[in-house]
């Protein structure tokens, strides 16, 4: 095995600065420290420096570089991450694009958009509006994530179940390899032949390769679009009528749930006009023709109603269809109004399973003393639990990320998964070791090596070393022991 040459942070500057304005090649502490950590912001890292390309051949220099002195190297995009999946490494280089925020082209007649990584969610539909389009997946973030972000962790968006994911609406990516190569994924059309890598790509979450541009789908407007408001006096009750829905044949926009914590939080930062009496809420939007939309909200206030709901309100206007939805996509920000810190999960159960965990997790709540306001992609099984804490207690973040680990792990226990669409990144990846055995583990190696043999991309994050699962397996075993043993 060939030994990699040695290089100092000054002299790896050095050369960075050498084809990248030196403005943009950072070295000191101060002005390094907004990078140590994403939008999960308990879990923190100092990087050794961080760039800020322009092109794509100066993000390809960057890369061999690396790759010749085998210094890690972390994507990062606009650092709303919710995993940890952007933490740098602290002998790494971590790599921004957030100059590359160019919308490339937007063609209506396809109905495609090619944009840099670095352009925000959001600024794709507005850039669409004009055509009469948008972009399907609406992240809550979708004002500050970027597409590439998005590619990274596959992102959903409160409208993921009727329009999919960011895999379901991607076309293709240029990726640059750990040794600088530039190459395409996917292809112009509806499908390509061979394996699917681009699915393989979107939700690596930066351990493959770097993507520097995104081809993606767009989607003609609704014609008309309504949101169906439904407040009940239990959660058992709203996770019911989620599948009552679906089972009726109605396929909503979106389809969410909030309970009483994010309820009343929520309506309190966005004025919403939510019940905030009930114990839980149900936002359902049905778009398409005007005649269809019409019927299916008549019958979906029939459902909510038969299924026991206690307040029912639809919509009457655009404007207050998207003041329904502000109030749930400010869901996050209005709970730390309530909160000294919360920290919010991501994993997802089957549909059916909706009213046996959230139980479930009012029973750990109690057990851990620690309030959680719920807001998730009812329609998809993806909770968004948000356990509330204040860091300033000592011990309290750590028994916060043990009822965190929990809630993961009953996800798993019911037939989820743990994580819907923020990623594992290092948050999650004690819980890769519940949902897989070391045979798929060593799968995801063997993938995450044919991309980047010398595990300089992105290392530490979304796949565990065997050693490591079978180190966690072993403490949880002997937790599980002792409980038995004091029970």
């Amino acid at each position: 095995m060939t030994t990699k040459p040695k290089v100092s942070k000054a002299a790896l500057a050095e050369q960075f600065r050498g084809f990248i304005d030196p403005d943009y090649v950072i070295t000191d502490d101060e002005t390094l420290k907004p990078y140590e950590c994403d939008g999960l912001a308990m879990y923190c890292e100092m990087p050794m420096l961080v760039v800020l390309p322009e092109t794509v051949e100066q993000v390809q220099r960057v890369m061999r570089i690396c790759s010749e002195y085998g210094v890690p190297v972390v994507a990062r995009g606009a650092g709303t991450g919710l995993c940890a999946g952007a933490m740098p490494h602290k002998e790494g280089v971590v790599l921004s694009l957030a100059k590359f925020n160019r919308i490339l082209k937007i063609d209506p007649l396809e109905r495609t958009a090619r944009l840099q990584p670095g352009v925000r969610n959001l600024a794709i539909s507005e850039e669409a509006a004009q055509f009469g389009l948008y972009y399907g997946p609406d992240p809550s973030s979708q004002i500050a994530c970027t597409i590439g972000g998005n590619v990274a962790e596959n992102s959903g968006g409160v409208h993921c179940l009727k329009y999919g994911l960011t895999v379901h609406n991607l076309l293709s990516v240029e990726l640059i390899t750990m040794e600088g190569e530039r190459i395409t994924i996917g292809s112009d059309g509806l499908d390509a032949c061979g394996m699917d890598l681009l699915a393989l790509i979107t939700g690596s979450e930066g351990l493959l390769g770097v993507v520097t541009e995104v081809k993606v789908k767009l989607l003609p407007k609704p014609e008309v679009a309504q949101v169906v408001m439904a407040g009940f006096d239990s959660i058992e009750k709203a996770g019911d009528a989620v599948g009552g829905i679906i089972e009726h044949g109605i396929i909503p926009g979106g389809l969410e749930m909030m309970d009483s914590h994010a309820i009343v939080a929520a309506d309190d930062f966005a004025q919403a006009g939510y019940p905030r009496e009930a114990k839980a809420l149900l936002l359902c939007e049905v778009d398409g023709t005007e005649e269809e939309v019409h019927e299916h909200i008549a019958e979906a206030e029939e459902v909510f109603r038969k299924l026991g709901a206690t307040s029912v309100r639809t919509s009457q206007s655009e404007e207050e269809r998207a003041l329904l939805w502000k109030g749930r996509k400010s869901a996050f920000p209005a709970v730390g109004r309530i909160s000294p810190d919360y920290y919010c999960m991501d994993g997802t159960i089957p549909r059916r399973q909706l009213a046996r965990v959230l139980l479930e997790m009012e029973k750990m709540s109690d057990e851990y003393g620690l309030r959680v306001a719920n807001v998730f992609h009812a329609g998809d099984g993806n909770l968004h639990p948000l356990i509330l804490f204040d860091a300033n207690v000592p011990g309290e973040f750590e028994r916060t990320e043990e009822f965190g680990g929990r809630i993961l792990e009953l996800c798993v226990e019911v037939g989820g998964c743990i994580t819907g669409e923020h990623g594992v990144g290092v948050e999650k990846i004690r819980q890769m070791a519940v949902q897989f055995n070391d045979e798929e583990l060593q799968q995801f190696h063997d993938v995450k090596a044919a991309f980047d043999p010398a595990g300089i991309l992105n290392p530490g994050k979304g796949v565990p070393t065997l050693r490591f699962c079978q180190e966690y397996r072993s403490l949880e075993h002997k937790h599980e022991h002792t409980e038995a043993d004091h029970g």
